[in-house]
């Protein structure tokens, strides 16, 4: 325990507490919520299992993984109970901006989120976990359920379904394009203060 009461992980293999996780937790359920009011909820009910459960903890391993897989089993038990109850629309009128942003980062965000917002589940959460969060191939693998062999497979596929889906034929050509995009917009404001 830390000195402020919360339960610490295994020394040898994670310095962290479970407070400290918090961040890495919201930006996991991020990948299965697109609501934010939501992934928070899922958060907090992945931190409330987690530490009723602690007990369960086992020393050696990850706390980061052991949550992880935590909050993967909650996620995927709701969808089942919202299949069986078939609840109204998810998306609320009154979340949507009124009016859209026109800077060309926050398009170009938008596009590379309704991307990933596309992929298939398994290839999505890859994807966070190892683009995003940084997470191993082998701790992808733990939280999962398969083998690093799928993870490895689910991740090129997702990479590539999101150049597919933002019509790119390769990360280079995206790359370049962005940073031609980036310099004609800088020639545009050097020719515009004259």
């Amino acid at each position: 325990m830390s000195s402020r009461g919360y339960p610490l992980a295994n020394q040898e293999t994670d310095d962290v507490s479970i407070v400290d996780l918090i961040p890495a937790l919201r930006a996991f359920a991020r990948t299965f919520c697109r609501v934010p009011d939501d992934a928070d909820d899922l958060v907090q009910e992945t931190l409330t299992k987690g530490l009723a459960n602690i007990d369960k903890f086992e020393p050696g391993t990850r706390m980061k993984s052991w949550l992880f897989t935590i909050m993967r089993n909650t996620y995927y038990t709701r969808i089942k109970a919202a299949d069986r109850e078939k609840p109204g629309l998810l998306d609320c009128a009154s979340a949507i901006p009124i009016t859209e942003a026109t800077q060309e980062w926050s398009v170009q965000s938008k596009e590379v989120s309704n991307a990933v917002q596309r992929l298939p589940e398994h290839q999505r959460e890859v994807l966070m976990l190892i683009g995003v969060l940084g997470v191993s191939y082998e701790e992808t693998a733990e939280i999962c359920g398969c083998a690093v062999g799928t993870v490895k497979s689910r991740l090129n596929r997702a990479r590539a379904s999101v150049l597919e889906y933002l019509g790119e034929s390769s990360l280079q050509t995206l790359v370049e394009r962005r940073n031609h995009l980036s310099a004609a917009q800088g020639n545009f404001a050097v020719d515009r203060r004259r």
